[in-house]
């Protein structure tokens, strides 16, 4: 063929962090066939559905399977029962987020990479260690990022950029994945201060916000004037583990607007040109996992993870080794022993201990040196692999 291709993914890393990492764990297992390998990389749920959403699942599927009660495709933007689901969510956060402003999809992921397709070509500004889609998603598209480096002396919490420069697309994800830092309310209003100074939009990230424990905010319409100024993404993948059944929200005010076009309406028309919704019996099951009894289930799951990184924290503590995360948030991110990078630690952990985990590099140049585990193990796995790690 003679076809012209976007060469743009030729900007982009070949493999996918997490395919890379999945191919060097096959190749170990096919030398060591008898490895028993404890997996901390992929942040991946381990825990079943809660109970309220398996039984409205298995409701809505019946439904599906009687004439008068059978529907066909979903509406793209979300049943109503869902969006007033969100919108109450919201609310119980101090909140007020209308049913309309709500979005639903089939994850935070689909929809972190799907809004490069409303956006021009704009400056891009990224914290890093960052999560892979944001800059990849941008790169795809020809954009170039400027990259706001985290680390040790900030927390993994940088804030914007001393000087005021032109309007931007800037990402943020509070609390963070891969460094489970979480910004506090004035971090994120200085964030919020300089996309209205700057006629900025901020993209936020608050997949995680459920495992947060401490006064910090859940969503960024906490801050005063993010209404006018941020895109937030969220998802029940990691609240209600969800990720092998796929839904998420996107929440778009109706006063975000840019040179009197209205942000919501150029999503909703994506959305309607290349998304046929999520299925009825899914979208049930979500709903279900926002009501009292759902929330309640989901929070226990959630609870049963904030163990499992906990006692990776004080492992590290009693090792003395710096960390961030593992608070209100499912990863402990870690600097790596004697000057080690993070493929280097990576390898050791594999080798040696039968542990895997997540180079920092695979994050970004920020995030050389460091290594992120994740809390989604059994706890009798992480228990294994932190008396492995004593040993460390």
């Amino acid at each position: 063929m003679r076809i012209n291709i976007n060469e743009n993914f030729g900007k982009i890393k070949q493999n996918y962090l997490f395919s890379d990492i999945a191919a060097r764990v096959k190749a170990y297992k096919e030398k060591n066939p008898e490895a028993d390998i404890i997996r901390l990389g992929i942040g991946d749920v381990t825990l079943p559905l809660p109970a309220p959403s398996v039984r409205a699942m298995e409701a809505a599927s019946k439904e599906m399977g009687v004439k008068d009660t059978f529907r066909g495709y979903p509406p793209e933007y979300g049943y109503d029962f869902l969006r007033e689901a969100i919108s109450r969510h919201y609310a119980s956060l101090g909140t007020d987020i209308k049913p309309s402003e709500v979005f639903v999809s089939d994850g935070a992921k689909s929809d972190l990479g799907n809004l490069v397709d409303i956006m021009g070509d704009n400056e891009i500004i990224i914290p890093d260690p960052v999560y892979p889609v944001y800059v990849d998603s941008n790169l795809m598209c020809g954009r170039k990022a400027t990259l706001v480096p985290g680390s040790a002396d900030n927390g993994f919490l940088p804030m914007p950029p001393g000087k005021k420069g032109d309007p931007a697309v800037i990402y943020i994800c509070s609390p963070n994945n891969p460094t489970g830092a979480v910004y506090g309310f004035d971090g994120l209003k200085a964030w919020v201060d300089y996309a209205i100074e700057t006629g900025s939009l901020i993209i936020f990230d608050a997949a995680y916000e459920a495992f947060i424990t401490e006064d910090v905010p859940h969503t960024i319409y906490q801050i005063p004037g993010a209404d006018t100024c941020a895109i937030e993404v969220s998802s029940f993948s990691k609240f209600a583990g969800f990720t092998g059944t796929r839904c998420g929200w996107t929440v778009i005010p109706d006063g975000l607007e840019s040179n009197g076009t209205k942000i919501a309406a150029l999503w909703a028309r994506r959305q309607a040109t290349k998304f046929n919704g999520v299925s009825y019996p899914v979208q049930r099951a979500a709903e279900a996992a926002l009501t009292e009894e759902g929330v309640k289930a989901c929070m226990e799951n959630i609870a049963y993870y904030r163990k499992n990184a906990s006692m990776l924290s004080e492992l590290l503590k009693s090792k003395g080794i710096f960390f961030t995360g593992g608070v209100n948030s499912p990863y402990v991110w870690l600097k790596c022993p004697n000057g080690m990078s993070g493929w280097e630690f990576f390898d050791l952990l594999l080798e040696k201990y039968g542990i895997v985990g997540t180079p920092g590099e695979g994050f970004g140049e920020a995030g050389s040196g460091f290594f992120r585990l994740t809390a989604f193990g059994s706890a009798e796995a992480t228990a294994e692999a932190c008396r492995r790690l004593s040993a460390l």
